[in-house]
């Protein structure tokens, strides 16, 4: 259980890689702030605090926890927390979505960075990908669980409801995925756009143990992540429906499909930044 000192660590990690993220994006007039921003908050916390992994990075992973994107748009925050982590310089994140840069717009394992093991921002293919690491964690007889992270709108994918099914009908106990549920896709409102419904009861009617939790304040998502180590284990897969506001953090980002996927001029950048406190330095 983290402590209140371990929450304000983790607060104020946070507020820099907010920070990373809106610089990142600003530089190269590309990429997408809000849902990174939104999903901050975890990121941090399971990397600083839930994830058991090794920063001198090894694709197969033995004896460690994975953890999987998804969504891969919101790579700003995912390149951040792995560069705070010390998995590569933080200087590195100066060559975002640059030509020859390991940072691309989507992550991929071609460019060999450190800390991802598939490429993502096809959509709808890392709920597949996770599971099938979970199984292989169990076929190796380790007992490390396996992370996975998706937006709300990648739900109107089909291939995520048939790995929903083959997640509970096989009893892949060993993984926790968490929905970034913010309402938002980049054309619009979700509900508008196609309403995904009860998320929680269509989970729980594929078979998946489902918990809920917010995913913009720190001490919940610490507390909804431990608890769902928790409950892993006991023959259901473990489904996080985590409701975080997009662009959180910068109150002119904050709700709005509007910065998905835009980048903050000068003036708004200035704006962003005297909103988030500069912790561990910027890079």
């Amino acid at each position: 259980m983290a402590s209140q000192a371990n929450i304000q660590e983790l607060e104020k990690i946070a507020s820099q890689v907010r920070r990373d993220i809106v610089r990142m994006v600003h530089a190269v007039n590309s990429g997408h702030p809000g849902g990174s921003l939104g999903c901050t908050d975890f990121f941090v916390a399971l990397y600083f605090h839930i994830l058991k992994h090794n920063v001198e990075f090894n694709m197969d992973a033995k004896n460690e926890d994975l953890f999987f994107l998804s969504n891969g748009h919101i790579s700003p925050v995912w390149y951040s927390v792995l560069a705070r982590s010390g998995y590569f310089e933080t200087s590195e994140l100066n060559t975002f979505r640059k030509i020859d840069s390991r940072l691309q717009g989507h992550p991929t394992t071609e460019e060999n960075l450190p800390g991802i093991r598939i490429a993502s921002g096809s959509l709808g293919q890392g709920l597949s990908a996770a599971l099938g690491a979970a199984q292989t964690k169990k076929l190796n007889n380790e007992d490390n669980l396996v992370y996975v992270l998706m937006g709300d709108g990648e739900l109107q994918e089909g291939q995520i409801w048939e790995a929903a099914m083959y997640g509970a009908h096989h009893k892949v106990d060993n993984i926790i995925a968490t929905v970034d549920y913010n309402g938002q896709q980049i054309d619009g409102p979700i509900t508008e756009v196609m309403d995904l419904k009860d998320l929680k009861a269509k989970w729980q009617a594929f078979g998946w143990e489902v918990i809920e939790s917010n995913g913009n304040n720190m001490e919940e998502i610490v507390k909804s992540l431990e608890h769902a180590k928790s409950l892993t284990g006991k023959g259901k897969p473990i489904l996080n429906l985590m409701k975080t506001e997009m662009g959180f953090g910068v109150d002119f980002m904050v709700g709005t499909h509007k910065w998905h996927g835009v980048a903050p001029n000068d003036d708004q950048l200035a704006d962003a930044l005297s909103q988030l406190e500069e912790t561990l330095g910027d890079y």
